[in-house]
């Protein structure tokens, strides 16, 4: 069995197609705050704990959306489904056209949630870890709807997928 090579280039872009090897799912941050609704799409959601109830999502330092998003009291995350490819691109670009025609539900607590995703979490910052570029986000669950139908839009090499279906 032969080695890494040593002195590796291990540039932005070169990392960037390595992790892209690894599915993942999307989801969507969202919050009412100072009356208007914020979010952000993110790939980087994982299960953490269950007792304490926590999840986590990783944001980019250089996010302009995080430091108004968490300000929130409550903040919420939608798991997409596989149809919603188009709006989990439209939540990533501009941010004053990112809830356009989204159909949304917000909490008394501000978490905001979108219609017809896989599953919905009402949440708040636990804790926030710097870790290089990125923040890493733990959330305390305090609410969890979903209908246990329907399959996850996944993130994969840069583009949008389904998982296969078998007979």
């Amino acid at each position: 069995m032969s080695g890494f090579r040593t002195n590796q280039d291990l540039d932005a872009t070169r990392l960037r197609k390595a992790f892209g090897i690894f599915p993942t799912g999307v989801v969507a941050v969202a919050a009412e705050v100072d009356g208007a609704v914020i979010g952000l799409a993110a790939s980087s959601f994982t299960s953490v704990s269950l007792d304490p109830p926590l999840v986590s999502v990783s944001i980019a330092n250089t996010s302009k959306t995080w430091p108004d998003l968490r300000r929130a009291d409550h903040l919420g995350v939608t798991v997409l489904a596989d149809h919603q490819d188009v709006l989990c691109r439209q939540l990533a670009g501009p941010v004053a056209q990112r809830f356009d025609g989204v159909l949304l539900n917000a909490s008394d607590e501000g978490a905001v949630t979108l219609d017809d995703g896989l599953a919905q979490f009402d949440c708040t910052v636990y804790r926030e870890v710097e870790a290089g570029d990125h923040i890493i986000v733990l959330l305390e669950l305090h609410g969890v709807d979903h209908p246990e139908t329907g399959s996850p839009l996944i993130f994969h090499r840069s583009g949008f997928g389904r998982l296969a279906t078998t007979a």
